[in-house]
Protein backbone atom coordinates (compact mmCIF):
# COMPACT_ATOMS: atom_id res chain seq x y z
CA UNK A 1 0.00 0.00 0.00
CA UNK A 2 1.77 3.26 -0.80
CA UNK A 3 2.40 5.79 2.09
CA UNK A 4 -1.08 7.66 2.50
CA UNK A 5 -0.97 11.41 2.60
CA UNK A 6 -0.30 13.29 5.74
CA UNK A 7 -3.58 14.62 7.81
CA UNK A 8 -4.48 17.65 7.86
CA UNK A 9 -4.24 19.84 10.58
CA UNK A 10 -7.04 22.28 9.10
CA UNK A 11 -9.56 20.13 8.48
CA UNK A 12 -11.13 17.88 11.84
CA UNK A 13 -10.07 14.16 12.36
CA UNK A 14 -13.43 12.20 12.46
CA UNK A 15 -14.30 11.98 16.02
CA UNK A 16 -16.63 8.52 16.19
CA UNK A 17 -15.42 6.31 13.31
CA UNK A 18 -17.91 2.70 12.69
CA UNK A 19 -16.25 0.11 10.90
CA UNK A 20 -18.06 -2.88 9.45
CA UNK A 21 -15.24 -5.53 9.53
CA UNK A 22 -16.00 -7.76 6.45
CA UNK A 23 -13.95 -9.91 4.33
CA UNK A 24 -13.04 -12.16 6.85
CA UNK A 25 -14.38 -15.35 4.76
CA UNK A 26 -13.06 -13.94 1.48
CA UNK A 27 -9.38 -13.58 2.70
CA UNK A 28 -9.30 -17.30 4.40
CA UNK A 29 -10.53 -18.39 1.04
CA UNK A 30 -8.01 -16.97 -0.96
CA UNK A 31 -5.21 -18.76 1.27
CA UNK A 32 -7.19 -22.24 1.21
CA UNK A 33 -8.30 -21.67 5.07
CA UNK A 34 -10.94 -22.30 6.68
CA UNK A 35 -13.39 -19.02 7.29
CA UNK A 36 -12.63 -19.25 10.90
CA UNK A 37 -9.36 -19.22 10.41
CA UNK A 38 -10.33 -15.34 8.52
CA UNK A 39 -12.22 -14.62 11.59
CA UNK A 40 -8.90 -15.28 13.78
CA UNK A 41 -6.91 -13.05 12.05
CA UNK A 42 -9.69 -10.41 11.67
CA UNK A 43 -9.24 -10.15 15.31
CA UNK A 44 -5.73 -8.97 14.97
CA UNK A 45 -6.97 -6.12 12.83
CA UNK A 46 -9.07 -5.27 15.02
CA UNK A 47 -6.08 -4.74 17.65
CA UNK A 48 -4.37 -3.14 14.83
CA UNK A 49 -7.05 -0.48 14.72
CA UNK A 50 -7.67 0.12 17.92
CA UNK A 51 -4.41 0.79 19.09
CA UNK A 52 -4.24 3.50 16.09
CA UNK A 53 -7.68 5.02 16.75
CA UNK A 54 -5.86 5.96 19.71
CA UNK A 55 -2.81 7.28 18.33
CA UNK A 56 -4.47 9.25 15.44
CA UNK A 57 -7.09 11.17 17.68
CA UNK A 58 -10.31 9.20 17.27
CA UNK A 59 -12.29 9.59 20.91
CA UNK A 60 -14.76 6.64 19.08
CA UNK A 61 -14.49 3.52 17.51
CA UNK A 62 -17.98 1.63 16.68
CA UNK A 63 -17.11 -1.99 15.21
CA UNK A 64 -19.80 -4.22 13.44
CA UNK A 65 -18.60 -7.90 15.68
CA UNK A 66 -21.78 -10.04 15.23
CA UNK A 67 -25.26 -9.21 13.40
CA UNK A 68 -28.73 -10.60 14.00
CA UNK A 69 -28.21 -11.64 10.48
CA UNK A 70 -25.30 -14.05 11.46
CA UNK A 71 -27.61 -16.53 12.86
CA UNK A 72 -28.20 -17.66 9.63
CA UNK A 73 -24.68 -18.85 9.43
CA UNK A 74 -23.58 -22.29 9.66
CA UNK A 75 -23.61 -23.18 13.82
CA UNK A 76 -19.62 -24.11 13.66
CA UNK A 77 -19.06 -20.65 12.71
CA UNK A 78 -21.39 -18.90 15.06
CA UNK A 79 -19.75 -20.95 17.53
CA UNK A 80 -15.82 -19.84 16.32
CA UNK A 81 -16.91 -16.20 16.38
CA UNK A 82 -18.36 -16.55 19.96
CA UNK A 83 -15.12 -17.93 20.89
CA UNK A 84 -13.06 -15.17 19.59
CA UNK A 85 -15.27 -12.89 21.14
CA UNK A 86 -14.51 -14.72 24.61
CA UNK A 87 -10.60 -15.19 23.56
CA UNK A 88 -10.36 -11.39 22.63
CA UNK A 89 -12.12 -10.52 26.31
CA UNK A 90 -9.11 -12.99 28.02
CA UNK A 91 -6.46 -11.53 26.04
CA UNK A 92 -7.29 -8.09 25.49
CA UNK A 93 -9.38 -6.25 28.59
CA UNK A 94 -6.46 -5.80 31.01
CA UNK A 95 -4.66 -3.85 28.00
CA UNK A 96 -7.48 -2.05 27.13
CA UNK A 97 -8.34 -1.06 30.52
CA UNK A 98 -5.03 -0.03 31.39
CA UNK A 99 -4.72 2.22 28.23
CA UNK A 100 -7.80 4.10 28.60
CA UNK A 101 -10.04 2.57 26.52
CA UNK A 102 -13.67 2.22 27.59
CA UNK A 103 -15.54 -0.88 26.01
CA UNK A 104 -19.19 -0.85 26.01
CA UNK A 105 -21.12 -3.46 23.79
CA UNK A 106 -24.25 -3.05 22.02
CA UNK A 107 -27.18 -5.30 20.91
CA UNK A 108 -29.87 -7.41 22.00
CA UNK A 109 -28.72 -9.72 25.09
CA UNK A 110 -31.59 -11.50 25.65
CA UNK A 111 -30.71 -15.03 24.26
CA UNK A 112 -26.85 -14.90 24.12
CA UNK A 113 -25.03 -18.05 26.16
CA UNK A 114 -24.83 -16.85 29.81
CA UNK A 115 -21.08 -16.68 29.74
CA UNK A 116 -21.31 -14.21 26.96
CA UNK A 117 -23.76 -11.90 28.78
CA UNK A 118 -21.03 -12.47 31.69
CA UNK A 119 -18.22 -11.42 29.73
CA UNK A 120 -19.81 -8.07 28.12
CA UNK A 121 -20.54 -7.46 31.52
CA UNK A 122 -17.59 -7.88 32.76
CA UNK A 123 -15.72 -5.81 29.93
CA UNK A 124 -18.19 -2.56 30.51
CA UNK A 125 -17.62 -2.92 34.49
CA UNK A 126 -14.02 -2.96 34.22
CA UNK A 127 -13.54 0.00 31.93
CA UNK A 128 -16.75 2.46 32.54
CA UNK A 129 -14.28 5.10 34.52
CA UNK A 130 -12.40 5.19 31.15
CA UNK A 131 -12.49 7.84 28.30
CA UNK A 132 -9.49 7.86 25.97
CA UNK A 133 -10.90 5.60 23.26
CA UNK A 134 -14.63 4.51 23.58
CA UNK A 135 -14.27 1.38 21.97
CA UNK A 136 -18.09 -0.41 21.02
CA UNK A 137 -18.68 -3.53 19.82
CA UNK A 138 -21.67 -4.18 18.42
CA UNK A 139 -22.59 -7.64 18.82
CA UNK A 140 -25.91 -9.76 17.95
CA UNK A 141 -26.83 -6.69 17.08
CA UNK A 142 -29.00 -4.95 14.00
CA UNK A 143 -30.14 -1.54 13.04
CA UNK A 144 -33.60 -2.19 12.21
CA UNK A 145 -33.68 -4.64 15.37
CA UNK A 146 -32.62 -1.60 17.68
CA UNK A 147 -34.99 0.67 16.41
CA UNK A 148 -37.75 -1.51 16.70
CA UNK A 149 -36.36 -2.04 20.03
CA UNK A 150 -36.58 1.55 20.63
CA UNK A 151 -40.32 2.09 19.21
CA UNK A 152 -41.24 -0.34 21.98
CA UNK A 153 -40.66 0.83 24.32
CA UNK A 154 -41.78 4.04 23.55
CA UNK A 155 -45.01 2.62 23.35
CA UNK A 156 -44.45 0.87 26.53
CA UNK A 157 -43.91 4.41 28.59
CA UNK A 158 -46.72 6.10 26.37
CA UNK A 159 -48.97 3.18 27.62
CA UNK A 160 -48.02 3.73 30.93
CA UNK A 161 -48.43 7.33 30.52
CA UNK A 162 -44.71 7.87 31.47
CA UNK A 163 -44.69 9.94 27.77
CA UNK A 164 -47.10 11.99 25.25
CA UNK A 165 -47.26 11.22 22.32
CA UNK A 166 -46.45 14.50 21.29
CA UNK A 167 -43.33 14.46 23.12
CA UNK A 168 -41.79 11.77 20.50
CA UNK A 169 -39.51 13.48 18.34
CA UNK A 170 -36.28 12.41 17.15
CA UNK A 171 -34.45 13.80 20.33
CA UNK A 172 -36.35 11.27 22.36
CA UNK A 173 -36.25 8.89 19.63
CA UNK A 174 -32.20 8.65 20.28
CA UNK A 175 -32.19 8.59 23.96
CA UNK A 176 -34.08 5.01 23.43
CA UNK A 177 -31.65 3.55 21.02
CA UNK A 178 -28.32 1.37 22.43
CA UNK A 179 -26.09 4.23 21.49
CA UNK A 180 -27.58 6.60 23.98
CA UNK A 181 -24.50 7.46 25.48
CA UNK A 182 -22.10 7.98 21.86
CA UNK A 183 -22.44 10.82 19.35
CA UNK A 184 -23.26 10.03 15.55
CA UNK A 185 -20.96 8.59 13.83
CA UNK A 186 -18.74 11.08 11.50
CA UNK A 187 -17.38 8.15 9.10
CA UNK A 188 -18.49 4.80 8.82
CA UNK A 189 -16.29 2.15 6.95
CA UNK A 190 -16.85 -1.24 5.14
CA UNK A 191 -14.00 -2.73 4.13
CA UNK A 192 -13.99 -5.87 1.30
CA UNK A 193 -15.01 -3.94 -1.55
CA UNK A 194 -19.18 -4.52 -0.78
CA UNK A 195 -20.87 -1.08 -1.20
CA UNK A 196 -23.81 -1.04 1.23
CA UNK A 197 -24.72 -0.21 5.28
CA UNK A 198 -25.81 -3.74 5.86
CA UNK A 199 -28.57 -2.90 8.47
CA UNK A 200 -25.39 -1.12 10.65
CA UNK A 201 -26.31 2.24 12.38
CA UNK A 202 -29.26 2.65 10.43
CA UNK A 203 -30.28 6.03 12.55
CA UNK A 204 -26.90 6.99 13.82
CA UNK A 205 -25.11 7.15 10.00
CA UNK A 206 -27.55 9.51 8.71
CA UNK A 207 -25.02 12.31 8.03
CA UNK A 208 -22.01 10.19 8.50
CA UNK A 209 -20.08 10.15 5.38
CA UNK A 210 -18.97 6.57 3.87
CA UNK A 211 -15.58 4.95 2.84
CA UNK A 212 -15.88 1.92 1.19
CA UNK A 213 -11.80 -0.32 0.50
CA UNK A 214 -11.09 -3.32 -1.13
CA UNK A 215 -9.10 -4.31 1.49
CA UNK A 216 -10.41 -7.56 3.42
CA UNK A 217 -10.79 -6.69 6.92
CA UNK A 218 -7.78 -8.92 7.88
CA UNK A 219 -5.48 -6.51 6.11
CA UNK A 220 -6.66 -3.73 7.46
CA UNK A 221 -4.68 -1.62 9.61
CA UNK A 222 -3.15 1.54 10.78
CA UNK A 223 -2.32 2.76 7.10
CA UNK A 224 -5.64 1.97 5.67
CA UNK A 225 -7.63 3.77 8.61
CA UNK A 226 -5.30 6.86 7.87
CA UNK A 227 -6.34 7.25 3.98
CA UNK A 228 -9.93 6.84 5.16
CA UNK A 229 -9.80 9.56 7.09
CA UNK A 230 -7.71 11.31 4.65
CA UNK A 231 -10.59 11.28 2.25
CA UNK A 232 -13.13 12.13 4.92
CA UNK A 233 -11.26 14.97 5.48
CA UNK A 234 -11.66 16.19 1.80
CA UNK A 235 -14.81 15.90 1.86
CA UNK A 236 -17.28 19.08 2.77
CA UNK A 237 -20.50 17.95 4.91
CA UNK A 238 -23.49 19.98 4.90
CA UNK A 239 -25.96 18.09 7.17
CA UNK A 240 -28.65 19.02 4.45
CA UNK A 241 -27.96 22.88 4.37
CA UNK A 242 -24.54 24.53 3.70
CA UNK A 243 -22.52 22.97 5.74
CA UNK A 244 -23.27 23.74 9.66
CA UNK A 245 -24.01 20.92 11.87
CA UNK A 246 -27.18 19.70 12.63
CA UNK A 247 -29.03 21.21 15.60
Amino acid sequence: MPTPAPLSALAPTPQHIAIIMDGNGRWAKLRGRPRTFGHAEGVEALRRTVEAAGELGVRYLTVFGFSTENWRRPAEEISALFDLLRLYVARDLERLAGEGVRVRVIGERAGLQSDIAEIIERAETRTKQNDKLNLTIAFNYGGQDEIARAARRIAEDVAAGKLAPNEVNTQLVERYLDTVELPAPDLVIRTSGEARLSNFMLWQAAYAELVFTDILWPDFGREALHQAIVEYQRRERRFGGHGAEPA
